[in-house]
Protein backbone atom coordinates (compact mmCIF):
# COMPACT_ATOMS: atom_id res chain seq x y z
CA UNK A 1 0.00 0.00 0.00
CA UNK A 2 0.99 3.28 -0.99
CA UNK A 3 2.05 5.08 2.44
CA UNK A 4 1.81 8.79 0.55
CA UNK A 5 -2.01 8.02 0.58
CA UNK A 6 -4.33 11.02 2.18
CA UNK A 7 -6.10 9.28 5.21
CA UNK A 8 -9.19 10.85 6.19
CA UNK A 9 -7.66 12.75 8.85
CA UNK A 10 -5.79 14.32 6.57
CA UNK A 11 -8.87 15.71 4.63
CA UNK A 12 -10.17 17.22 7.46
CA UNK A 13 -7.27 19.91 7.74
CA UNK A 14 -6.02 21.98 10.75
CA UNK A 15 -9.00 22.38 12.84
CA UNK A 16 -7.57 25.17 14.98
CA UNK A 17 -7.19 27.63 11.93
CA UNK A 18 -10.79 26.10 10.39
CA UNK A 19 -12.14 27.02 13.72
CA UNK A 20 -10.98 30.79 13.50
CA UNK A 21 -13.36 30.92 9.85
CA UNK A 22 -16.21 29.03 12.17
CA UNK A 23 -15.72 31.58 14.30
CA UNK A 24 -15.89 34.98 12.42
CA UNK A 25 -18.50 33.12 9.97
CA UNK A 26 -21.55 34.97 11.94
CA UNK A 27 -20.04 38.31 11.44
CA UNK A 28 -19.50 37.43 8.07
CA UNK A 29 -23.31 36.64 7.47
CA UNK A 30 -24.46 39.51 9.55
CA UNK A 31 -22.48 42.05 7.43
CA UNK A 32 -23.80 40.67 3.89
CA UNK A 33 -26.08 42.99 2.83
CA UNK A 34 -23.61 45.63 3.66
CA UNK A 35 -21.23 44.26 1.43
CA UNK A 36 -23.88 43.25 -0.89
CA UNK A 37 -25.06 47.33 -1.31
CA UNK A 38 -21.95 49.07 -0.36
CA UNK A 39 -19.48 46.80 -2.32
CA UNK A 40 -17.32 46.59 -0.68
CA UNK A 41 -15.98 44.85 2.70
CA UNK A 42 -16.56 47.18 5.83
CA UNK A 43 -14.30 48.01 8.04
CA UNK A 44 -15.79 46.12 10.91
CA UNK A 45 -15.62 42.81 9.20
CA UNK A 46 -11.86 43.64 8.28
CA UNK A 47 -11.14 43.92 11.74
CA UNK A 48 -12.36 40.73 12.58
CA UNK A 49 -10.78 38.99 9.26
CA UNK A 50 -7.39 40.19 10.25
CA UNK A 51 -7.59 39.73 13.62
CA UNK A 52 -8.41 35.85 12.91
CA UNK A 53 -5.36 36.03 10.71
CA UNK A 54 -7.49 35.12 7.74
CA UNK A 55 -5.91 37.13 5.16
CA UNK A 56 -2.10 35.10 6.32
CA UNK A 57 -2.96 31.51 5.50
CA UNK A 58 -0.93 30.90 3.11
CA UNK A 59 1.83 33.82 4.30
CA UNK A 60 5.50 32.34 5.14
CA UNK A 61 5.90 32.07 8.24
CA UNK A 62 9.11 33.87 7.72
CA UNK A 63 6.97 36.77 7.06
CA UNK A 64 4.66 35.90 10.35
CA UNK A 65 2.00 34.02 8.43
CA UNK A 66 0.13 30.84 8.82
CA UNK A 67 1.60 28.99 6.25
CA UNK A 68 -0.95 26.12 5.91
CA UNK A 69 -1.71 23.23 4.18
CA UNK A 70 -4.22 23.94 0.90
CA UNK A 71 -6.76 21.61 2.30
CA UNK A 72 -7.44 23.31 5.42
CA UNK A 73 -6.77 26.58 2.90
CA UNK A 74 -10.08 25.06 0.99
CA UNK A 75 -12.29 24.31 3.93
CA UNK A 76 -12.10 28.00 5.53
CA UNK A 77 -13.02 29.73 2.02
CA UNK A 78 -15.69 26.99 1.68
CA UNK A 79 -16.40 27.87 5.46
CA UNK A 80 -16.66 31.63 4.75
CA UNK A 81 -18.70 31.44 1.82
CA UNK A 82 -21.25 29.83 3.39
CA UNK A 83 -22.10 33.39 5.02
CA UNK A 84 -20.55 35.38 2.20
CA UNK A 85 -19.43 34.66 -0.87
CA UNK A 86 -17.39 37.65 -1.95
CA UNK A 87 -15.75 37.74 1.46
CA UNK A 88 -14.68 34.34 0.80
CA UNK A 89 -13.60 35.46 -3.15
CA UNK A 90 -11.44 38.26 -1.67
CA UNK A 91 -9.68 35.89 0.94
CA UNK A 92 -8.72 32.89 -1.69
CA UNK A 93 -7.54 35.99 -4.00
CA UNK A 94 -5.51 37.39 -1.07
CA UNK A 95 -4.23 34.21 0.13
CA UNK A 96 -2.53 33.15 -3.35
CA UNK A 97 -1.20 36.82 -3.67
CA UNK A 98 0.16 36.42 -0.22
CA UNK A 99 2.61 33.31 -1.35
CA UNK A 100 5.05 36.25 -3.46
CA UNK A 101 6.49 36.89 0.03
CA UNK A 102 8.00 33.56 -0.71
CA UNK A 103 9.64 34.76 -3.87
CA UNK A 104 10.88 38.29 -1.98
CA UNK A 105 14.52 38.95 -0.26
CA UNK A 106 13.54 38.66 3.21
CA UNK A 107 14.04 42.40 4.22
CA UNK A 108 11.69 42.75 1.66
CA UNK A 109 9.31 40.52 2.65
CA UNK A 110 9.28 41.87 5.97
CA UNK A 111 8.44 45.64 5.20
CA UNK A 112 5.45 44.57 2.83
CA UNK A 113 4.02 42.02 5.00
CA UNK A 114 6.01 40.22 7.92
CA UNK A 115 5.81 44.21 10.34
CA UNK A 116 2.32 45.12 8.83
CA UNK A 117 -0.52 42.86 10.57
CA UNK A 118 -2.93 44.38 8.12
CA UNK A 119 -1.01 43.53 5.01
CA UNK A 120 -3.28 42.74 1.99
CA UNK A 121 -1.85 42.38 -1.24
CA UNK A 122 -4.00 42.21 -4.41
CA UNK A 123 -3.90 42.37 -8.64
CA UNK A 124 -5.53 41.90 -11.60
CA UNK A 125 -4.66 41.40 -15.29
CA UNK A 126 -3.74 44.29 -17.70
CA UNK A 127 -3.61 43.96 -21.31
CA UNK A 128 -1.94 47.03 -22.18
CA UNK A 129 1.09 47.13 -20.06
CA UNK A 130 4.91 47.43 -19.85
CA UNK A 131 7.66 47.27 -17.55
CA UNK A 132 10.58 49.75 -19.16
CA UNK A 133 14.30 48.91 -17.33
CA UNK A 134 16.02 51.70 -15.97
CA UNK A 135 18.64 52.53 -13.67
CA UNK A 136 17.78 50.07 -10.38
CA UNK A 137 14.63 49.45 -11.50
CA UNK A 138 11.45 49.86 -13.91
CA UNK A 139 9.35 52.14 -15.43
CA UNK A 140 5.59 51.03 -15.00
CA UNK A 141 2.83 51.78 -17.29
CA UNK A 142 -0.70 50.53 -17.62
CA UNK A 143 -4.50 49.52 -16.80
CA UNK A 144 -5.04 46.75 -14.49
CA UNK A 145 -8.73 45.45 -13.75
CA UNK A 146 -10.40 42.42 -12.19
CA UNK A 147 -8.26 43.55 -8.51
CA UNK A 148 -10.31 41.41 -6.35
CA UNK A 149 -10.62 42.85 -2.68
CA UNK A 150 -8.00 45.49 -4.31
CA UNK A 151 -10.01 48.29 -2.53
CA UNK A 152 -9.12 47.17 1.16
CA UNK A 153 -5.72 45.89 0.14
CA UNK A 154 -2.43 47.58 1.38
CA UNK A 155 -0.32 46.99 -2.07
CA UNK A 156 -1.23 45.90 -5.35
CA UNK A 157 0.58 43.74 -8.33
CA UNK A 158 0.78 45.22 -11.62
CA UNK A 159 2.08 42.29 -13.66
CA UNK A 160 4.18 43.46 -17.01
CA UNK A 161 5.79 42.08 -20.10
CA UNK A 162 9.42 43.59 -19.75
CA UNK A 163 11.32 46.41 -22.18
CA UNK A 164 14.64 47.28 -22.70
CA UNK A 165 15.44 50.49 -22.27
CA UNK A 166 15.82 51.18 -25.83
CA UNK A 167 12.11 50.18 -26.32
CA UNK A 168 12.82 46.66 -26.92
CA UNK A 169 11.17 43.25 -25.42
CA UNK A 170 13.78 41.76 -23.08
CA UNK A 171 13.77 38.24 -23.75
CA UNK A 172 14.39 35.19 -21.91
CA UNK A 173 17.04 32.62 -23.00
CA UNK A 174 14.31 30.72 -24.99
CA UNK A 175 13.44 33.60 -27.09
CA UNK A 176 10.18 34.45 -24.59
CA UNK A 177 9.57 37.89 -23.86
CA UNK A 178 10.46 38.13 -19.91
CA UNK A 179 7.35 39.09 -17.00
CA UNK A 180 7.27 40.31 -13.99
CA UNK A 181 4.77 41.36 -11.55
CA UNK A 182 5.38 44.79 -9.74
CA UNK A 183 4.76 45.38 -6.34
CA UNK A 184 3.25 49.25 -5.37
CA UNK A 185 1.57 50.52 -2.61
CA UNK A 186 -2.15 50.91 -3.14
CA UNK A 187 -1.74 54.76 -2.41
CA UNK A 188 0.35 55.05 -5.57
CA UNK A 189 -2.26 54.09 -7.99
CA UNK A 190 -5.51 55.44 -9.65
CA UNK A 191 -8.86 53.71 -8.98
CA UNK A 192 -11.41 53.27 -11.37
CA UNK A 193 -15.20 52.03 -10.13
CA UNK A 194 -15.63 49.85 -12.84
CA UNK A 195 -16.96 46.91 -10.20
CA UNK A 196 -21.27 46.88 -11.25
CA UNK A 197 -21.46 43.07 -11.71
CA UNK A 198 -24.13 40.37 -11.81
CA UNK A 199 -22.47 38.70 -8.80
CA UNK A 200 -19.75 38.56 -5.90
CA UNK A 201 -20.57 42.57 -5.90
CA UNK A 202 -18.19 42.72 -2.83
CA UNK A 203 -14.89 41.96 -4.27
CA UNK A 204 -14.69 45.51 -5.69
CA UNK A 205 -12.91 44.20 -8.06
CA UNK A 206 -11.95 47.93 -10.03
CA UNK A 207 -9.63 48.84 -12.20
CA UNK A 208 -6.28 50.68 -11.45
CA UNK A 209 -3.36 52.71 -13.52
CA UNK A 210 0.06 53.64 -13.26
CA UNK A 211 1.58 55.97 -15.48
CA UNK A 212 5.69 55.72 -15.67
CA UNK A 213 5.74 54.98 -12.05
CA UNK A 214 9.40 53.63 -10.69
CA UNK A 215 9.32 50.28 -8.87
CA UNK A 216 12.75 48.90 -7.54
CA UNK A 217 14.10 45.86 -8.59
CA UNK A 218 13.77 43.82 -5.45
CA UNK A 219 9.52 44.64 -5.22
CA UNK A 220 9.42 42.47 -8.97
CA UNK A 221 8.89 39.04 -8.68
CA UNK A 222 8.20 35.95 -10.96
CA UNK A 223 5.40 34.08 -10.59
CA UNK A 224 7.05 30.80 -11.49
CA UNK A 225 7.47 29.30 -8.39
CA UNK A 226 10.74 27.44 -9.50
CA UNK A 227 12.95 30.21 -10.38
CA UNK A 228 13.18 32.58 -7.83
CA UNK A 229 11.21 31.22 -4.64
CA UNK A 230 13.60 31.72 -1.50
CA UNK A 231 10.86 29.47 0.88
CA UNK A 232 11.60 25.41 0.87
CA UNK A 233 8.29 24.61 2.41
CA UNK A 234 6.04 22.46 0.46
CA UNK A 235 3.51 25.07 0.33
CA UNK A 236 6.15 26.56 -2.31
CA UNK A 237 7.00 23.85 -4.14
CA UNK A 238 3.28 24.15 -5.66
CA UNK A 239 2.69 27.71 -6.90
CA UNK A 240 -0.16 29.78 -6.67
CA UNK A 241 -2.36 29.00 -9.12
CA UNK A 242 -3.04 25.70 -7.79
CA UNK A 243 -3.87 27.65 -4.51
CA UNK A 244 -5.93 29.56 -6.53
CA UNK A 245 -7.54 26.60 -7.93
CA UNK A 246 -8.52 25.13 -4.69
CA UNK A 247 -9.19 28.11 -3.01
CA UNK A 248 -12.29 29.09 -5.80
CA UNK A 249 -13.30 25.30 -5.58
CA UNK A 250 -13.73 26.21 -2.03
CA UNK A 251 -15.73 29.13 -2.54
CA UNK A 252 -18.12 27.66 -4.87
CA UNK A 253 -18.57 24.81 -2.44
CA UNK A 254 -19.71 26.75 0.21
CA UNK A 255 -22.10 29.01 -1.87
CA UNK A 256 -24.02 25.78 -2.48
CA UNK A 257 -23.37 24.36 0.28
CA UNK A 258 -25.59 26.87 1.74
CA UNK A 259 -28.12 26.90 -0.88
CA UNK A 260 -28.89 23.71 -0.96
CA UNK A 261 -29.70 24.66 3.00
CA UNK A 262 -31.59 27.21 2.96
CA UNK A 263 -33.68 24.63 -0.39
CA UNK A 264 -34.22 21.91 1.91
CA UNK A 265 -35.50 24.04 4.92
CA UNK A 266 -37.79 26.09 2.72
CA UNK A 267 -39.03 22.98 0.78
CA UNK A 268 -40.48 21.53 4.28
CA UNK A 269 -43.16 24.37 4.43
CA UNK A 270 -43.39 26.04 0.70
CA UNK A 271 -46.86 24.87 -0.77
CA UNK A 272 -46.40 25.70 -4.32
CA UNK A 273 -49.14 27.38 -6.44
CA UNK A 274 -51.84 24.76 -7.45
CA UNK A 275 -50.66 22.19 -5.00
CA UNK A 276 -51.92 20.80 -1.86
CA UNK A 277 -48.35 19.42 -0.17
CA UNK A 278 -45.21 21.05 0.88
CA UNK A 279 -42.38 20.80 -2.14
CA UNK A 280 -40.66 18.20 -0.08
CA UNK A 281 -43.27 15.70 -0.72
CA UNK A 282 -42.78 16.11 -4.38
CA UNK A 283 -41.21 12.93 -5.88
CA UNK A 284 -39.24 14.81 -8.37
CA UNK A 285 -37.79 17.48 -6.21
CA UNK A 286 -36.69 15.01 -3.82
CA UNK A 287 -34.69 12.71 -6.77
CA UNK A 288 -33.20 15.80 -7.92
CA UNK A 289 -32.01 17.00 -4.30
CA UNK A 290 -30.75 14.07 -3.38
CA UNK A 291 -28.82 13.88 -6.71
CA UNK A 292 -27.62 17.45 -6.38
CA UNK A 293 -26.39 16.45 -3.03
CA UNK A 294 -24.48 13.50 -3.87
CA UNK A 295 -22.67 15.41 -6.88
CA UNK A 296 -21.47 18.38 -4.92
CA UNK A 297 -20.18 15.58 -2.25
CA UNK A 298 -18.27 13.76 -5.00
CA UNK A 299 -16.78 17.17 -6.59
CA UNK A 300 -15.92 18.15 -3.19
CA UNK A 301 -14.21 15.13 -2.50
CA UNK A 302 -12.38 15.08 -5.44
CA UNK A 303 -10.72 18.04 -4.95
CA UNK A 304 -10.18 17.43 -1.20
CA UNK A 305 -8.59 13.58 -1.93
CA UNK A 306 -6.85 14.64 -4.89
CA UNK A 307 -5.03 17.68 -2.80
CA UNK A 308 -4.43 15.75 0.29
CA UNK A 309 -2.39 13.16 -2.20
CA UNK A 310 -0.62 15.47 -3.39
CA UNK A 311 0.55 17.30 0.05
CA UNK A 312 2.07 14.18 1.42
CA UNK A 313 4.10 13.73 -1.79
CA UNK A 314 5.22 17.54 -1.40
CA UNK A 315 5.65 17.48 2.60
CA UNK A 316 8.18 14.55 1.87
CA UNK A 317 10.67 16.63 -0.42
CA UNK A 318 8.89 16.52 -3.68
CA UNK A 319 7.79 19.28 -6.26
CA UNK A 320 4.17 19.25 -8.26
CA UNK A 321 4.37 17.28 -11.21
CA UNK A 322 2.56 18.38 -14.40
CA UNK A 323 0.61 15.50 -13.68
CA UNK A 324 -0.90 16.46 -10.39
CA UNK A 325 -1.31 19.95 -11.46
CA UNK A 326 -3.69 18.78 -14.40
CA UNK A 327 -5.56 16.06 -11.52
CA UNK A 328 -5.80 19.76 -9.33
CA UNK A 329 -7.29 22.13 -12.47
CA UNK A 330 -9.58 19.09 -13.56
CA UNK A 331 -10.88 18.76 -9.94
CA UNK A 332 -11.42 22.41 -9.38
CA UNK A 333 -13.17 22.77 -12.35
CA UNK A 334 -15.66 19.83 -11.96
CA UNK A 335 -16.54 21.36 -8.41
CA UNK A 336 -17.18 24.65 -9.30
CA UNK A 337 -19.75 23.78 -11.83
CA UNK A 338 -21.41 21.33 -9.89
CA UNK A 339 -21.74 23.46 -7.24
CA UNK A 340 -23.08 25.56 -9.95
CA UNK A 341 -25.86 22.41 -10.84
CA UNK A 342 -26.49 22.43 -7.46
CA UNK A 343 -27.37 25.93 -7.16
CA UNK A 344 -29.57 25.82 -10.42
CA UNK A 345 -31.33 23.26 -9.04
CA UNK A 346 -32.54 25.04 -5.82
CA UNK A 347 -33.11 28.34 -7.30
CA UNK A 348 -35.39 26.47 -10.16
CA UNK A 349 -36.91 24.13 -7.78
CA UNK A 350 -37.64 27.01 -5.49
CA UNK A 351 -40.07 28.92 -8.05
CA UNK A 352 -40.95 32.41 -7.89
CA UNK A 353 -39.88 32.89 -3.96
CA UNK A 354 -36.22 32.82 -5.29
CA UNK A 355 -36.90 35.51 -7.29
CA UNK A 356 -36.57 38.64 -4.99
CA UNK A 357 -33.69 40.53 -3.70
CA UNK A 358 -34.75 39.64 -0.27
CA UNK A 359 -34.41 35.97 -0.67
CA UNK A 360 -31.03 34.27 0.10
CA UNK A 361 -31.23 32.12 -2.97
CA UNK A 362 -31.52 34.47 -5.26
CA UNK A 363 -28.05 36.03 -4.47
CA UNK A 364 -26.00 32.70 -4.48
CA UNK A 365 -27.46 32.13 -8.03
CA UNK A 366 -26.05 35.61 -8.81
CA UNK A 367 -22.87 34.61 -7.46
CA UNK A 368 -22.50 31.62 -8.81
CA UNK A 369 -22.72 32.44 -11.98
CA UNK A 370 -20.08 34.86 -11.30
CA UNK A 371 -17.68 32.50 -10.30
CA UNK A 372 -18.37 30.10 -13.29
CA UNK A 373 -17.80 32.73 -15.56
CA UNK A 374 -14.26 33.65 -13.95
CA UNK A 375 -10.91 32.45 -15.20
CA UNK A 376 -11.11 29.50 -12.54
CA UNK A 377 -14.52 28.09 -13.31
CA UNK A 378 -13.98 28.38 -17.42
CA UNK A 379 -14.80 25.09 -19.43
CA UNK A 380 -11.92 25.45 -21.54
CA UNK A 381 -10.31 24.29 -19.08
CA UNK A 382 -11.59 20.63 -19.66
CA UNK A 383 -9.92 20.78 -23.20
CA UNK A 384 -6.56 21.67 -21.39
CA UNK A 385 -7.20 18.13 -19.28
CA UNK A 386 -8.65 16.23 -22.55
CA UNK A 387 -5.46 17.35 -24.67
CA UNK A 388 -2.83 16.42 -22.16
CA UNK A 389 -4.12 13.02 -21.33
CA UNK A 390 -4.06 12.11 -25.28
CA UNK A 391 -0.85 13.25 -25.86
CA UNK A 392 -1.92 16.36 -28.25
CA UNK A 393 -0.94 20.15 -27.41
CA UNK A 394 -2.16 21.20 -24.22
CA UNK A 395 -1.80 24.86 -23.42
CA UNK A 396 -0.57 24.59 -19.90
CA UNK A 397 -0.65 28.63 -18.95
CA UNK A 398 -3.53 28.05 -16.29
CA UNK A 399 -3.05 24.54 -15.02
Amino acid sequence: MDTLIATSADLAGDQTVISRAEAVRPAVAAASNEIETRRRLPPALLDQLHEAGLFRLLLPRSSNGIETDPITFFHVIETIARADASTAWCLSQAGGCAMSAAYLDLPVAHAIFGNDPRAVLAWGPGPKVRAIECDGGYRVTGVWSFASGGRHATWLGAHCPIYQADGSPKRDADGEQQERTMLVRTEDVDWTDIWNTVGLRGTASDQFALNDFFVRSDHSITREFDRECRESGPLYRMGSGTCYQVGFAGVACGIARDALDIFVEMARNKVARGSKSPLRDNAVVQSNLAQAEVNLRAARGFVLQSMADIWKHLSAGATITVEQRITVRMAATHAIHKAREAVDFAYNAAGATAIFESHPLERRFRDIHTVTQQLQGQLRHFETVGAWMMGADADLTFV
